[in-house]
């Protein structure tokens, strides 16, 4: 059994439910199984995806998106969602590390993955829409010509489903491997956690190549036969008119949205009455930006996860939004949570150490990475390298991070992918990247820099040196000027003392 088996059991349970409403359509469960099992036959048998290949996607939240993630689990076969927001030496390496059949792209991506053809010169692309050029093939012409099913479905629970690439502490993604166990655990766990039922609506609007888009609520509430309003794009606009014509029950937002959200004109106006929760998660959240929820009587949930979790692991129950603010929550359903020193040892509750997490919700390995995989699971447990503590009631509190990364609007950003970048500039004789803090998007990163003697090099020269290697949500949107960086006496540098540093210094140009 596969988890593709979800629709079709609601398919057949309830075939004309709507499981999905996209740009004013919907797709009925019976239709998503027709479809999901076209699909899984048409990459069988015209691109010849079998048990363990890859397959890779880029383009926007949609409909195909998610009908391929089950398509690929009904053929034991593996979905690997490229962020779009990459720049193409990004996307060249994560295609060359994972090697899949074929890529899935939108129009807005098709000049995008032909820029990149000299490095990956096998792939074969398909196209939603026409094919723009020789070299491609049309999606729905293949899929028009496909059988109607597999010849004999072989994805079972133990098979890896999916490679989410998220950045890495040396400067290279990490593909995380996810089983479909993985994912079946995951959404137990957020069934449980938000009392998601088939009755529930969910509207989907953050990006689901990432897993909090796809697993917080959006395959869930597949799992328990809900309708799911996908939207393309983040827009507030679009989104609380959404939740005001569409009334969904529940909702998905990280602080970065939901401030977008708050602030927008339209905010006070919306008819926000349908929804019973709203989840905020992937970083700490500003107590200002619960309140706007809780204050229009809105459960505002915190979820906490990581992509090697799926990422379902620690929530705040629905009863407990307003007296336990601050708070993540207790341990899910099927994950065990502790909270560790640095020799592994148990920490009393209210003292501060890493949170480290157990559960068939976690992820199997990165990809292609044994030394990295032996680490994370080291005793065990996986460490997430998030500093917390619990209260005496046991609810859990992420104070601070032990890993290396900037959290800027629900994105991690690992400096070392930066510091690579500035390592290459003959003018700078050092460089590290801090996050500040910032009111919009909670942290940006920012360019800790020291110049050759007699260098003129300007902060805009070294902005420039990000442009086309690097996503732009991950350049520094400022550069410091130093004599030197700070050390310690083995000669590391001390991040929190830039950090200190930075909460009263300007920004040079």
């Amino acid at each position: 059994m596969d988890i593709s088996r979800w629709i079709s059991h609601w398919a057949d349970w309830h075939g004309a439910r709507t499981a999905v409403h996209f740009a004013g359509h919907d797709i009925s469960y019976g239709a998503m199984d027709g479809r999901v099992r076209r699909l899984a036959a048409m990459l069988q048998q015209e691109l010849g995806v079998a048990k363990g290949d890859r397959v890779a996607h880029l383009g926007y939240n949609s409909p195909e998106l998610l009908e391929l993630l089950f398509a690929c689990a009904r053929l034991g076969a593996l979905l690997v969602p490229l962020n779009w927001r990459l720049a193409p030496p990004e996307h060249a390496w994560i295609l060359q590390n994972c090697s899949p059949k074929a890529i899935l792209a939108e129009a807005d991506f098709y000049a995008h993955l032909d820029g990149l053809h000299p490095e990956l010169p096998g792939l074969r692309k398909l196209a939603y829409g026409p094919a723009p050029g020789a070299d491609w093939q049309s999606y729905g012409e293949l899929l028009d010509t496909a059988p109607a099913d597999v010849a004999a479905q072989r994805g079972s629970l133990a098979d890896p489903v999916t490679i989410v690439y998220t950045s890495g502490t040396t400067g290279r993604p990490k593909g995380t491997v996810l089983t479909q166990e993985a994912i079946f655990y995951n959404a137990l766990n957020a069934v449980a956690a938000q009392d998601i039922t088939g009755n529930d609506h969910v509207l989907t609007v953050l990006p689901m190549f990432h897993v909090g888009g796809m697993n917080i609520q959006t395959t869930p509430a597949i799992h328990a036969g809900a309708t799911v309003t996908i939207q393309p794009r983040f827009d507030p606009a679009a989104t609380l008119a959404a939740i005001g014509q569409r009334g969904p029950t529940i909702f998905l937002t990280v602080p970065a949205m939901a401030l977008a959200l708050t602030a927008h004109s339209d905010w006070a106006g919306t008819d926000l009455s349908s929804l019973r929760l709203v989840g905020l998660g992937s970083s700490a959240v500003p107590e200002a930006i619960l309140r706007a929820f809780l204050d229009r009587g809105l459960p505002a949930t915190q979820i906490y996860g990581l992509t090697e979790s799926a990422p379902v692991a620690i929530c705040l129950p629905i009863a407990d939004t307003w007296s336990k603010i601050g708070s993540c929550g207790k341990p899910a359903l099927h994950t065990q949570a502790r909270i560790v020193d640095d020799r592994g040892a148990l920490v009393a509750t209210g003292g501060r150490g890493e949170i480290v997490l157990k559960g068939k919700n976690l992820f199997r390995e990165y990809w292609r990475d044994e030394a990295g995989t032996a680490e994370a699971y080291a005793g065990g447990w996986f460490h997430t390298g998030d500093i917390g503590h619990q209260d005496d009631d046991g609810y859990y509190y992420v104070d601070e991070r032990k890993k290396d990364v900037v959290i800027s609007g629900g994105e991690n950003i690992y400096p070392a992918e930066l510091e690579n970048i500035l390592a290459d500039c003959p003018d700078l004789v050092e460089a590290a990247v801090v996050g500040r803090p910032d009111p919009r998007w909670g942290e940006i990163p920012i360019a800790c820099v020291v110049r050759q003697p007699g260098s003129e090099i300007q902060g805009a020269d070294i902005l420039a040196l990000f442009e086309g290697f690097l996503a732009r949500y991950k350049h520094p949107r400022a550069v410091i000027f130093l004599d030197a960086l700070p050390r310690n006496a083995m000669g590391k540098v001390e991040k929190f003392t830039l950090r200190d540093r930075l909460r009263g210094a300007g920004a040079a140009g």
